[in-house]
């Protein structure tokens, strides 16, 4: 593939639903969205955009609403699913563009498969990582969520009730940050016969099973001030109202259960995430649930963080795959 020139990226703020989204583009060409996921930012594709760039596309990376530069809406339900697709739409109209290729990681993975899943108009192919395409339908969230753990609690039930986890991160943005990022990757999670991190003990905290005094190999000291410094100004209510959104996103999705998203997919995840493991069963039903599968690709030794923890690796099979799909209409 023939290399294109590359411009340093564009910060600037666009209408959305939400009031205004702050993108960083880079790049000329089909048009990419990019989708982060939790608890992160646009800074999540550092290592993309100007890959997609050199390989000729206008990559785009959003602050989802809730994030970064980009509006923080007071209500909850102001960060339901289908207000985040509602978003994804308008960042491409405001960009000029009819179409775009989503894609997107963890939150962003469901973001990106929903937006494409309800507007087929606008996203002609979408790429998921880390989280795998589960159609909408099944048992309510938050009942599956609560039975898990037996006595200890999971993540998201921990996360469920307002001001709870932000009174255990905000005292302490950049620590809880870099316990959370190291317990995710592969490199440095705990043992596999450790205190699973995912779940809260009575009366404890997410952090209490967090490594301590080391940072994963792929985030300096330098990232984690970049992450930390939005969320010490923006606070994580904004970012923690999409996981007290699941139940009423199953309610508005109630229609689409079962449906799968048929515009060309592509799935990566890391061998050793826990969103890879726990959802084999997701995976295993993609011949159904994503009939225009384009590429199936888990990295092995590879945590949560798969774009960050793998760039070089992910940038290949993003390029491959976005090379492989039929140009956007005229």
């Amino acid at each position: 593939m023939s290399q294109h020139p590359v411009s340093a990226p564009t910060h600037r703020l666009v209408p959305s639903p939400a009031g205004r989204l702050h993108v960083v583009e880079q790049g000329s060409g089909p048009l990419v969205l990019l989708v982060h996921g939790f608890p992160e930012s646009w800074y999540s594709w550092r290592h993309q955009l100007p890959a997609l760039a050199a390989a000729g596309y206008r990559a785009v990376a959003v602050d989802v609403r809730g994030y970064g530069r980009s509006s923080r809406p007071a209500a909850t339900d102001a960060y339901r699913m289908t207000e985040l697709v509602a978003d994804n739409v308008a960042v491409v109209h405001a960009l000029g563009e009819r179409t775009a290729v989503v894609v997107g990681h963890d939150w962003g993975s469901n973001v990106a498969a929903t937006s494409a899943l309800l507007r087929p108009d606008v996203f002609r192919a979408v790429g998921m990582l880390s989280v795998p395409y589960a159609p909408p339908g099944g048992p309510r969230p938050s009942t599956v969520f609560a039975s898990m753990g037996g006595d200890e609690e999971f993540y998201v039930s921990y996360f469920q009730e307002p001001g709870r986890a932000e009174a255990e991160i905000e005292p302490d943005v950049r620590g809880w940050l870099a316990g959370f990022y190291t317990a995710l990757s592969g490199d440095t999670e705990p043992a596999a016969d450790a205190p699973d991190p995912h779940f809260v003990t009575p009366g404890g905290t997410l952090r209490d099973r967090f490594p301590a005094h080391r940072l994963p190999g792929w985030l300096s000291e330098a990232d984690l001030d970049v992450y930390a410094g939005e969320f010490e100004r923006t606070g994580l209510t904004g970012a923690l109202a999409r996981y007290r959104n699941m139940d009423r996103d199953w309610e508005d999705l109630s229609g689409h259960e079962g449906a799968p998203v048929t515009q060309p997919s592509l799935f990566v995840g890391g061998a050793l995430d826990a969103s890879t493991t726990w959802m084999a069963d997701a995976i295993d039903a993609f011949p159904v649930t994503l009939p225009a599968l384009g590429g199936l690709h888990i990295l092995d030794g590879c945590g949560h963080w798969l774009q960050q923890e793998r760039p070089a690796e992910t940038n290949r099979i993003l390029t491959d795959w976005l090379e492989g799909l039929p140009g956007p209409a005229c």
